[in-house]
């Protein structure tokens, strides 16, 4: 074998390593399992198809799938207008341009659990900052429970905007950086408004950013759990309890609320089916944006 060859599979040797131990292995644990009856401890007893006989009849986990989706809807319907907005502006010519970018950026590089933490003390019902700046300036009467069943999703969601919106905004900027400043200018002379230009050359010529970027939202909103396991841990009575979420649940008991045995075969049929909720929806998402490459 050629030295440069053998240099070559030395490259590639460690990413491989890692992608076989952890990830196909993992991956293949797991469809083995989900046929088992197992908790980790004990002899593995095969059952067939019954756990996803059991998830059929599970209305916690469908209560999980219906929360993910209200969840992912009101974080993408924000995050992406707003990011654009932010990109549009922040990608003009002023001073002090850089300083901001780097503010809205800032909360993409924070550990979700650090997030979720401060968040916590920011939304606390009782002696919450946020409460309290409401109550002293009279806003209003009584403290808002703002992590009771009423509003914990809401919360939630403006944790997740909070979290993401530095973070496509950048991409988005990176995407106006890519259109030619002439198209502008000739639109300029035909006297279009700022509105016709953004409709008919930035929206347009952001295409195939646009797609990555929903694609990206989409599917990170869809396995995003961590901020809620730390701010609620899913509930109150299970109202912000997503879909991986309650797999975590299954496979890491993190609390008193939950089972004390781990369910190793039940969740890897949860994984599997919570993966292919997730393909589904992707693929359908890929069936609508083929439109945006109609501009190519």
């Amino acid at each position: 074998m050629k030295p440069s060859k053998i240099h070559a599979y030395m490259f590639i040797f460690p990413s491989l390593f890692l992608t076989v131990v952890f990830g196909i292995y993992p991956l293949l644990w797991a469809l083995r399992y989900m046929f088992y009856d197992y908790q980790g401890i004990g002899t593995p007893v095969f059952i067939g198809l019954d756990n996803f006989g059991r998830i059929l009849r599970d209305g916690q986990f469908w209560d999980s799938v219906g929360n993910t989706g209200v969840y992912a809807l009101g974080k993408l319907v924000v995050t992406i207008p707003l990011s654009l907005t932010l990109a549009i502006i922040l990608n003009r010519k002023w001073r002090g341009r850089s300083l901001f970018r780097a503010i809205y950026y800032l909360p993409t590089i924070f550990s979700a659990s650090v997030m979720a933490i401060v968040f916590f003390i920011i939304f606390n019902s009782y002696n919450g900052i946020l409460n309290q700046l409401l109550l002293k300036y009279h806003v209003i009467s009584e403290p808002i429970s703002w992590l009771g069943a009423e509003h914990a999703m809401l919360t939630t969601i403006i944790i997740a905007i909070w979290g993401a919106v530095g973070n496509y905004m950048l991409l988005f900027i990176a995407g106006l950086q890519s259109i030619p400043e002439e198209l502008y200018e000739a639109a300029s002379l035909d006297g279009a408004s700022e509105f016709q230009k953004l409709r008919n050359v930035t929206i347009p010529l952001l295409g195939p950013v646009l797609q990555m970027i929903i694609m990206l939202a989409i599917t990170t909103a869809l396995k995003g759990y961590e901020s809620i396991m730390v701010l609620t841990e899913g509930g109150p009575y299970g109202k912000t309890e997503v879909m991986y979420l309650y797999l975590f649940k299954l496979l890491f008991p993190v609390s008193a609320d939950t089972q004390s045995l781990q369910q190793l075969g039940y969740g890897s049929a949860v994984g599997f089916t919570t993966a292919l909720i997730v393909g589904a929806v992707t693929l359908i998402y890929f069936q609508i944006s083929k439109k945006l490459n109609d501009v190519y």
